[in-house]
């Protein structure tokens, strides 16, 4: 389905999640920080360029806004790999080489960086367990959502039937072209095209998601393209540029 979700400058509030006192889950847009062009200005990424006592303070506002105590984020390298985080952390970490993050652990908030790829956030409140997933089109041929929600069934016993998600701001249709799509995607994928070379991997994730079991009317889509809307930061758009956040954390025992 397509999200209800509420919008305002700072804030993309999923309609699923906001009833649900114990968590937080939250795409933050590009404004309400304090770094400078081409950064501008909640940018969270390290790795970009910015300045990294800038970076740290948007991370901190984050924190702060959404009432949690860590946060842990992955160096995203467009693989398979996820970290199930089993501690509470004395500190932010960030650690290399995974892509998607779950937890059960109180307070603590897993955020994905993002610059046109998807943020796929999974609840599952049986266990009050939470996963974020950076998806990107490598992540998507993998199918990262598929194993992410197998990894939560080992790790928590999540029933998929049981789970809510989110489909975070990201690469539309509109703007999701692959011109090398026959050597980059594979023929699964090929009936996804909304016009010549270009895919909808906002429905991709949905059917991967579905594959799972997680039903359709708990997926939710937020169908905003951040190639179009200048409120997010795009790696397509304009290269040299931040990365937004989501972040999902329950908030409380």
């Amino acid at each position: 389905m397509t999200s209800l979700f509420l919008f305002w400058s700072v804030f993309v509030h999923y309609s699923f999640f906001t009833h649900i006192e114990v968590l937080s889950a939250v795409t933050f847009s590009r404004h309400g920080g304090a770094s400078e062009a081409p950064y501008h200005s909640r940018n969270v990424g390290l790795h970009v360029g910015d300045d990294e006592a800038l970076v740290l303070q948007n991370r901190a506002w984050i924190k702060e806004e959404l009432g949690l105590a860590r946060l842990v984020s992955a160096r995203q390298v467009h693989g398979d790999s996820i970290l199930n985080v089993d501690w509470l952390p004395g500190a932010d970490e960030e650690h290399a080489d995974h892509d998607a993050l779950m937890t059960n652990i109180p307070e603590l908030g897993l955020m994905i960086q993002q610059a046109d790829c998807q943020a796929v956030m999974l609840y599952d409140p049986e266990h009050r367990a939470v996963a974020n997933i950076h998806s990107g089109w490598r992540g998507s041929v993998a199918n990262i959502i598929a194993k992410t929600v197998a990894a939560m069934i080992a790790a928590y016993g999540t029933k998929p039937a049981n789970l809510f998600a989110a489909i975070s701001p990201s690469l539309g249709p509109c703007c999701g072209e692959f011109v090398n799509y026959r050597q980059e995607l594979p023929p699964a994928f090929h009936g996804y095209q909304t016009q010549p070379n270009h895919f909808d991997f906002w429905a991709i994730s949905r059917d991967q998601l579905r594959d799972t079991g997680v039903r359709s009317e708990q997926i939710e889509i937020a169908g905003r393209c951040t190639v179009c809307d200048g409120n997010y930061f795009s790696y397509r758009r304009d290269k040299v540029t931040g990365r937004f956040a989501s972040v999902i954390g329950i908030v409380s025992p």
